[in-house]
C-alpha cells in the first residue's frame, strides 16, 4: 500500500461522500479507490466508512481519522510550499572549502560577480589545503585537487586538469646547471610542496621508460605560493602546476627544464555529499565552477 496516496483517497472520497466522485477528482478507478480505502482500513484495524449500493458514510473512527489525516495532509503540503522560494531561486547560506593557492590564482577574481548573481546567497569560503571531512564539519562543497581521487561515496565533479611544469630561475639554473634527465635533480636543491600526492617521489615518463626521483628538500613548505616565492628567489627548482608559474614562465622570469619529459598532472574537482535533490544554491555554485574554469582554459 502506498500510505499517502491512501490517505488522500480517504481524505477525497469523505469530501466528495462518493468513491465515483473522488476516483474522477484523483484520476483514479473506482476499483482503485477500494482497493486503496480497504487497505487502509485493514492497516489501521478499523472500519472507516459505511458503505452501501446507494450510499456512504463515515464511521466514528473514520471522523476521528479524517481529522488527523487533514491536518496531516495539510502540513505536507505546507512543507513543499515552504520550500517554493528557495526552489526558485538560490538563497542562504553556502559553507564552502578551497585550497589556497588554486583560489587566489584562479577563482577569487570572479566570486564578487557570482554573489552579485545571486543576491540571496551568502558565501563562507574556507581557504585551507587540508583535506576537510565535508559532511563532518557541515561543508556544503570542498574544491581538491588530485592525481588520484580515492574512492568515496561523496560525488566528484572535474572542474579542471592542470599539468606540471618543473622550472627554476634563469640565474639558479646557470649557477648551478640545467638538468637533462631526472637524474640530474638529485644534484640540485629542489622546493618540496609538503601536502601533493607526490611530494616525495617526482615521476617523470617519456617513450615508455619511467624514472622516479626521491626528494630530497631543504626546503618544504605547505604553500604552493611560498614554492613559487622561492623559486622566484633563485633558491632552487620544483615541480609545480604550470598555472601557478604560467606569466613568469612567458616573461622568462622562471624557465621550465625537462620539457620533453611527460610528469604528474593534478585534477581539480568540486567534491560534495549528494547528487540527489541538489539545491538551487549548491547548483549555481557548481555551475559558477565550471564556468570560472573553462574561461580560464
Amino acid at each position: 500500500m502506498d500510505r499517502l496516496t491512501a490517505l488522500q483517497v480517504f481524505r477525497r472520497v469523505a469530501e466528495r461522500g462518493s468513491f465515483a466522485d473522488a476516483g474522477r477528482s484523483l484520476g483514479l478507478s473506482p476499483a482503485a479507490i477500494s482497493k486503496n480505502i480497504a487497505e487502509l482500513e485493514a492497516h489501521v484495524g478499523a472500519r472507516l466508512i459505511h458503505r452501501t449500493t446507494r450510499r456512504m458514510a463515515l464511521t466514528e473512527e473514520g471522523r476521528l481519522y479524517l481529522e488527523h489525516v487533514t491536518r496531516a495532509l495539510d502540513a505536507l503540503a505546507e512543507a513543499d510550499t515552504a520550500l517554493c522560494p528557495i526552489k526558485a531561486a538560490p538563497s542562504g547560506l553556502l559553507k564552502v572549502s578551497a585550497p589556497m593557492t588554486v583560489t587566489l590564482t584562479r577563482l577569487s577574481s570572479a566570486i564578487p560577480a557570482f554573489l552579485e548573481r545571486h543576491p540571496g546567497l551568502r558565501l563562507d569560503l574556507q581557504l585551507d589545503d587540508r583535506r576537510v571531512d565535508i559532511v563532518r564539519e557541515g561543508f556544503d562543497l570542498a574544491i581538491r585537487g588530485s592525481d588520484r581521487l580515492e574512492d568515496s561515496s561523496l560525488v566528484a565533479r572535474p572542474l579542471a586538469t592542470m599539468p606540471h611544469v618543473l622550472c627554476a630561475a634563469p640565474a639558479y639554473f646557470a649557477r648551478r646547471g640545467r638538468p637533462a634527465v631526472p637524474a640530474d635533480l638529485n644534484a640540485l636543491d629542489c622546493v618540496r610542496f609538503s601536502l601533493s600526492g607526490h611530494a616525495d617521489v617526482w615521476e617523470f615518463h617519456q617513450g615508455g621508460r619511467t624514472e622516479r626521483v626521491a626528494v630530497d628538500a631543504r626546503y618544504s613548505v605547505s604553500s604552493s605560493l611560498a614554492v613559487r616565492d622561492a623559486l622566484r628567489a633563485g633558491f632552487g627548482v620544483s615541480l609545480i602546476p604550470r598555472p601557478y608559474v604560467e606569466d613568469d614562465l612567458r616573461t622568462g622570469r622562471l624557465q621550465a627544464a625537462l620539457e620533453d619529459w611527460r610528469t604528474v598532472e593534478t585534477t581539480l574537482y568540486a567534491v560534495y555529499p549528494s547528487r540527489h535533490y541538489v539545491a538551487p544554491k549548491l547548483r549555481a555554485l557548481l555551475d559558477f565552477l565550471v564556468e570560472a574554469f573553462e574561461e580560464q582554459g
